[in-house]
């Protein structure tokens, strides 16, 4: 008895020496590990709490150190406009971003935060970041390589301010401009919707080829994770009101709406954002068939699936009436990650009590933070949480910026150039006596980008950030001897009294986004109108429409000499120049149709009663002119 207990003593040793070392090796800390080894090590180790923390993304303004690690909160975000300070550089966003994440790495298993942020056209909360054209414009130019370079110089800017997340591309299909965020959509035809999905790859990097379909994917800490917007089916809702119904048939949204998403799932995205509105009456985020049933089983979606901005809330009407039921419908539909921007413990509290109450299964809260851990490990969090100014540099830089304004030249429709039995107006001279420039938006840069710029709504002016207006441009673009007059409201009689050798107009919409943007009558702002009959009445004129879709335009068609449709360019105005007085030549077709009046709408090409102003596909051209001064 007593020789033998030397051994035992010893096995038990050895036994204690290797749970030991099994307890300091955690496997889903292992890079080296296969990823669903990593994955499903990590998920059998957290508790209730820390899976529906997870599963919660809070605004930046409710969070605090604190709060992100009582709560294991699993990602944080910036909505739009929302910014540690104005004119914020990269270090205070860098410094915010890590703020965030230091309590996520403290906590128990140190599952490291997700920050998101909106990239409409750019990183576009951002001081001095470089403003795409918006998605309208880009959807002129057929060009999905062009996109895919947008996209990579957007990650690379986003990077810059240490966000590894962001919310785009939209890949919707506007089948109504009278919708608020049209401009958003690339087109009304899916397959050009479906041809500008390789955004996603100048986002997050091209996928390798045997990736499996539905697989979401992160080439490194250069791309950013995407979050394809909305599912689906909110550009077709009736009148075009935001968040409203859209009443079709399963064939019609499979041809119309679903093209983009399939095409987006097999490009790997990471996770898709469901629409705020309805389909057949049934709210998106309620839409069990349509995400579990269809995106999830169907198009086998491995990514995670992200509710809108109070989207659940919304669920019923009021919004918040029932919240308990909102917290159900949302999670059991299959909706994995929820954005909170009013009350934190809401959300969290009532999960927790339907999960304990078996209400909510723990099959489907699993399936949500499956999802959402996979993402996580593909982007590399694990490995690189914090972030840091290495891409500082990229924010604004001058290749982005000219990238931005080759995207203005492809972008810009030539409509009219010249009128019955006259020579065309443009390209323009760049030598001559005088020119006037007109209009609201030629020297305010605001109205240039539009909504989703600085602010949600965007701005007025030229003092919230960097860019060069259309009047800036023109000013370059001339020949020193030419006289450039600026006057943005200008009468008759100062029109008629200068001798203008010819004006160029620049007019259009406010900035706007979302539901603040639904239109009826789609009118050129005032005083657009008067500006446009108290120049062109009296000097050959160039009208320059600067908007966030087709508008009115034919009470005023004949008296304008040549019409151009510059959407809403962004920050590098000079590209609208190249284009007027000639240095490149105009080769914009139309990706949306122009109605003649709003009593037509919607309309769309295809249509049985097609009859537009200017067709979809439409677009006249002009051959680049060299000048010699």
């Amino acid at each position: 008895m007593g020789r033998s207990s030397i051994p035992i003593v010893g096995i038990l040793l050895l036994c204690c020496l290797v749970a030991v070392s099994e307890a300091g090796y955690l496997k889903y800390k292992d890079p080296k590990q296969p990823l669903n080894v990593r994955i499903k090590d990590l998920l059998k180790r957290m508790t209730l709490e820390e899976k529906i923390g997870q599963m919660a993304q809070i605004e930046r303004t409710l969070a605090t150190p604190d709060v992100v690690k009582k709560y294991f909160i699993g990602s944080v975000l910036s909505g739009a406009g929302s910014v540690p300070a104005t004119k914020a550089s990269a270090q205070v966003w860098v410094q915010m971003v890590n703020g965030f994440q230091k309590p996520a790495l403290s906590t128990r298993l140190g599952i490291p935060m997700m920050y998101g942020a909106d990239a409409i056209h750019g990183n576009n909360n951002v001081y001095n970041a470089t403003i795409f054209p918006h998605n309208i414009g880009l959807g002129v130019t057929r060009d999905p390589m062009l996109v895919k370079k947008i996209g990579k110089a957007t990650a690379l800017e986003v990077r810059g301010t240490g966000i590894p997340y962001v919310f785009a591309p939209s890949i919707t299909v506007c089948r109504d401009p009278r919708w608020g965020r049209c401009y958003e959509s690339f087109s009304e035809n899916p397959k050009i919707v479906e041809a500008m999905t390789e955004i996603i790859y100048g986002f997050q990097g091209d996928i390798p080829p045997n990736s499996k379909k539905g697989f979401p994917f992160v080439a490194g800490k250069k791309n950013v994770a995407t979050c394809a917007e909305h599912y689906v089916g909110n550009g077709g809702t009736r009148r075009g009101v935001d968040d409203g119904n859209t009443v079709i048939s399963w064939k019609d949204l499979r041809s119309i709406h679903m093209p983009p998403i399939n095409d987006s799932i097999s490009k790997g995205v990471t996770s898709i954002m469901i629409s705020l509105a309805s389909l057949n009456g049934t709210k998106m985020h309620a839409n069990r068939d349509l995400i579990t049933g269809y995106l999830k089983s169907k198009l086998k979606f491995k990514g995670f699936v992200m509710s809108n901005w109070r989207g659940i809330d919304r669920i019923t009407s009021p919004p918040h009436s029932n919240y308990s039921y909102s917290v159900q419908a949302g999670v059991s539909a299959g909706i994995d990650m929820f954005m909170i921007v009013t009350n934190v413990t809401g959300f969290i509290d009532e999960l927790t009590l339907q999960v304990k109450k078996g209400i909510i299964t723990m099959r489907r809260i699993n399936d949500a933070v499956e999802r959402i851990l996979r993402v996580k490990f593909i982007m590399g969090l694990f490995e690189n949480p914090l972030a840091d100014l290495s891409m500082a540099s990229q924010i604004g830089s001058k290749e982005h910026r000219e990238l931005a304004r080759e995207a203005v030249r492809k972008s810009l429709v030539l409509l009219k150039n010249g009128k019955p039995k006259q020579k065309p107006l443009l390209p323009l001279p760049k030598k001559t006596a005088k020119i006037l420039i007109a209009g609201s938006h030629a020297h305010n840069l605001g109205y240039q980008c539009g909504g989703w710029t600085i602010t949600w709504q965007g701005f007025g002016g030229n003092d919230r950030t960097l860019g060069t207006t259309i009047l800036n441009a023109v000013q370059q673009a001339v020949d020193p001897a030419t006289k450039v007059v600026y006057n943005e409201t200008p009468d008759a009689k100062f029109v008629k009294s200068n001798k203008f050798s010819y004006a160029i107009v620049a007019v259009g919409e406010h900035p706007y986004a979302e539901k603040h943007g639904d239109n009826l009558n789609l009118t050129i702002a005032e005083p657009g109108p008067n500006t446009i009959n108290n120049v062109c009445d009296h000097v050959k004129c160039v009208v320059v429409l600067v908007t966030g879709r087709p508008v009115v335009i034919q009470p005023y068609l004949s008296k304008i000499d040549a019409l151009v449709a510059a959407w809403l360019p962004g920050t590098e105005g000079q590209g609208v120049a190249d284009l007027l007085f000639g240095d490149y030549g105009f080769t914009g077709k139309l990706a949306r149709t122009w109605f003649k009046t709003v009593d037509q709408l919607p309309m769309n090409v295809g249509d049985k009663h097609y009859d537009p102003l200017f067709p979809f596909g439409f677009g006249l051209t002009t051959e680049p002119t060299k000048y010699f001064t």
